[in-house]
Protein backbone atom coordinates (compact mmCIF):
# COMPACT_ATOMS: atom_id res chain seq x y z
CA UNK A 1 0.00 0.00 0.00
CA UNK A 2 1.67 3.47 -0.77
CA UNK A 3 1.99 5.92 2.41
CA UNK A 4 2.00 2.82 4.50
CA UNK A 5 5.00 3.09 7.00
CA UNK A 6 6.74 -0.11 8.15
CA UNK A 7 8.96 -0.61 11.57
CA UNK A 8 12.50 -0.85 11.50
CA UNK A 9 14.79 -2.17 14.43
CA UNK A 10 17.50 0.37 16.11
CA UNK A 11 20.68 -0.50 14.31
CA UNK A 12 22.23 -3.68 16.81
CA UNK A 13 25.79 -2.31 18.48
CA UNK A 14 28.85 -4.18 18.96
CA UNK A 15 31.43 -4.86 21.34
CA UNK A 16 33.89 -6.67 19.17
CA UNK A 17 34.57 -6.34 14.87
CA UNK A 18 32.25 -8.00 12.68
CA UNK A 19 33.24 -9.06 9.32
CA UNK A 20 30.54 -9.48 6.53
CA UNK A 21 30.45 -11.20 3.30
CA UNK A 22 28.04 -9.75 0.60
CA UNK A 23 27.61 -12.52 -1.93
CA UNK A 24 26.22 -10.74 -5.46
CA UNK A 25 24.93 -11.83 -8.58
CA UNK A 26 25.48 -8.92 -11.17
CA UNK A 27 23.15 -10.10 -13.62
CA UNK A 28 21.22 -6.78 -14.01
CA UNK A 29 24.23 -4.56 -12.85
CA UNK A 30 22.28 -1.25 -12.54
CA UNK A 31 20.06 -3.10 -9.82
CA UNK A 32 22.73 -4.94 -8.33
CA UNK A 33 25.14 -1.63 -7.94
CA UNK A 34 22.08 -0.01 -6.03
CA UNK A 35 22.01 -3.10 -3.66
CA UNK A 36 25.55 -3.23 -3.11
CA UNK A 37 25.70 0.87 -2.47
CA UNK A 38 22.92 0.36 -0.14
CA UNK A 39 23.98 -2.56 1.73
CA UNK A 40 27.84 -1.00 1.99
CA UNK A 41 26.34 1.81 3.78
CA UNK A 42 24.49 -0.31 6.74
CA UNK A 43 27.23 -1.88 7.07
CA UNK A 44 29.66 0.53 7.38
CA UNK A 45 26.97 2.11 9.93
CA UNK A 46 27.41 -0.30 12.22
CA UNK A 47 31.26 -0.21 12.34
CA UNK A 48 31.31 -3.59 10.72
CA UNK A 49 33.82 -4.57 7.91
CA UNK A 50 32.90 -6.81 4.65
CA UNK A 51 34.10 -8.24 1.40
CA UNK A 52 32.39 -8.88 -1.79
CA UNK A 53 32.49 -11.37 -4.22
CA UNK A 54 30.39 -12.07 -7.36
CA UNK A 55 28.77 -15.34 -8.59
CA UNK A 56 27.24 -15.92 -11.86
CA UNK A 57 23.42 -15.89 -10.82
CA UNK A 58 21.04 -16.03 -7.92
CA UNK A 59 21.46 -19.93 -7.52
CA UNK A 60 25.06 -19.63 -7.52
CA UNK A 61 24.59 -17.52 -4.35
CA UNK A 62 23.72 -19.79 -1.28
CA UNK A 63 26.54 -21.95 -2.84
CA UNK A 64 29.10 -19.24 -2.50
CA UNK A 65 27.48 -18.61 0.89
CA UNK A 66 27.97 -22.13 2.26
CA UNK A 67 31.43 -22.55 0.97
CA UNK A 68 32.56 -18.81 2.95
CA UNK A 69 31.00 -20.29 6.14
CA UNK A 70 33.14 -23.80 6.22
CA UNK A 71 36.11 -22.57 4.78
CA UNK A 72 36.47 -18.59 6.03
CA UNK A 73 35.95 -16.83 9.24
CA UNK A 74 33.09 -14.25 8.39
CA UNK A 75 30.13 -13.29 10.66
CA UNK A 76 27.56 -12.81 8.31
CA UNK A 77 26.37 -12.75 5.04
CA UNK A 78 24.25 -10.37 2.50
CA UNK A 79 22.97 -12.15 0.05
CA UNK A 80 22.49 -9.74 -3.29
CA UNK A 81 20.13 -10.04 -6.86
CA UNK A 82 17.71 -9.77 -8.93
CA UNK A 83 15.27 -12.05 -10.52
CA UNK A 84 13.02 -10.67 -13.41
CA UNK A 85 9.98 -12.80 -14.49
CA UNK A 86 10.33 -13.71 -18.36
CA UNK A 87 8.77 -16.02 -20.32
CA UNK A 88 9.41 -19.37 -19.10
CA UNK A 89 8.86 -21.69 -15.63
CA UNK A 90 12.98 -20.56 -15.00
CA UNK A 91 11.41 -17.44 -12.85
CA UNK A 92 9.77 -19.65 -10.15
CA UNK A 93 12.78 -22.40 -10.20
CA UNK A 94 15.54 -19.48 -9.90
CA UNK A 95 13.31 -17.46 -6.98
CA UNK A 96 12.10 -20.75 -4.84
CA UNK A 97 15.43 -22.95 -5.06
CA UNK A 98 17.47 -19.96 -4.32
CA UNK A 99 15.43 -18.49 -1.26
CA UNK A 100 14.67 -21.73 -0.05
CA UNK A 101 18.86 -22.70 0.01
CA UNK A 102 18.95 -19.61 1.67
CA UNK A 103 16.31 -20.54 4.47
CA UNK A 104 17.93 -23.41 4.87
CA UNK A 105 21.52 -22.33 5.39
CA UNK A 106 20.27 -19.69 7.96
CA UNK A 107 18.44 -22.91 9.99
CA UNK A 108 22.01 -24.11 10.03
CA UNK A 109 22.78 -20.93 12.46
CA UNK A 110 24.37 -19.05 9.57
CA UNK A 111 23.27 -15.84 9.63
CA UNK A 112 22.59 -14.31 6.78
CA UNK A 113 20.10 -11.09 5.06
CA UNK A 114 18.56 -12.26 2.22
CA UNK A 115 18.60 -9.43 -0.62
CA UNK A 116 17.21 -11.24 -3.53
CA UNK A 117 14.62 -9.50 -5.09
CA UNK A 118 11.52 -11.21 -7.58
CA UNK A 119 9.83 -8.57 -9.23
CA UNK A 120 7.41 -9.14 -12.62
CA UNK A 121 9.74 -6.19 -14.19
CA UNK A 122 12.91 -3.73 -14.38
CA UNK A 123 11.19 -0.74 -12.67
CA UNK A 124 10.18 -3.01 -9.66
CA UNK A 125 13.41 -3.84 -9.10
CA UNK A 126 14.90 -0.68 -9.57
CA UNK A 127 12.50 1.23 -7.16
CA UNK A 128 13.16 -1.80 -4.16
CA UNK A 129 16.85 -1.60 -5.17
CA UNK A 130 17.29 2.19 -4.87
CA UNK A 131 19.56 3.22 -1.88
CA UNK A 132 17.64 6.24 -1.15
CA UNK A 133 14.70 4.38 -1.31
CA UNK A 134 13.26 1.31 -0.37
CA UNK A 135 16.55 0.27 -0.06
CA UNK A 136 16.40 -3.94 -0.03
CA UNK A 137 20.39 -4.30 -0.56
CA UNK A 138 20.50 -1.83 2.71
CA UNK A 139 17.93 -4.16 4.52
CA UNK A 140 19.37 -7.41 3.68
CA UNK A 141 22.18 -6.33 5.80
CA UNK A 142 20.65 -5.28 8.92
CA UNK A 143 18.98 -8.43 8.91
CA UNK A 144 22.29 -9.95 8.69
CA UNK A 145 23.64 -7.84 11.26
CA UNK A 146 20.73 -8.27 13.78
CA UNK A 147 20.91 -11.96 13.54
CA UNK A 148 24.75 -11.83 14.30
CA UNK A 149 23.89 -9.59 17.42
CA UNK A 150 21.76 -12.56 18.24
CA UNK A 151 24.36 -15.54 17.87
CA UNK A 152 26.23 -12.95 19.90
CA UNK A 153 24.06 -12.87 22.22
CA UNK A 154 23.20 -16.33 22.45
CA UNK A 155 26.31 -17.67 21.67
CA UNK A 156 28.34 -18.32 24.90
CA UNK A 157 31.82 -19.05 25.02
CA UNK A 158 31.79 -20.94 27.83
CA UNK A 159 28.30 -22.97 26.32
CA UNK A 160 30.29 -26.27 25.17
CA UNK A 161 28.61 -28.39 22.60
CA UNK A 162 28.70 -31.98 22.55
CA UNK A 163 30.74 -33.93 25.34
CA UNK A 164 33.48 -31.64 27.12
CA UNK A 165 36.36 -33.83 28.81
CA UNK A 166 34.87 -33.37 32.25
CA UNK A 167 32.04 -35.14 31.57
CA UNK A 168 33.61 -37.95 30.02
CA UNK A 169 35.90 -38.42 33.15
CA UNK A 170 32.71 -38.27 35.44
CA UNK A 171 31.33 -40.93 33.40
CA UNK A 172 33.93 -43.46 33.40
CA UNK A 173 34.49 -42.31 36.97
CA UNK A 174 37.58 -40.28 36.93
CA UNK A 175 37.86 -36.87 37.56
CA UNK A 176 38.07 -33.80 35.48
CA UNK A 177 40.96 -32.11 37.25
CA UNK A 178 44.62 -32.48 35.58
Amino acid sequence: MAGQSHYTLERPTFDKPVKMLIVVAPYYKDIADQLIAGARAEIEAAGATHEMVDVPGALEVPTAIGIASRMSNFDGFVALGCVIRGETTHYDTVCNDSSRALQLLGLQGICIGNGILTVENHDQAAVRADAMGQNKGGGAAAAALHLIALSRKWGRADKGIGFTRDILLAREGGSGTA
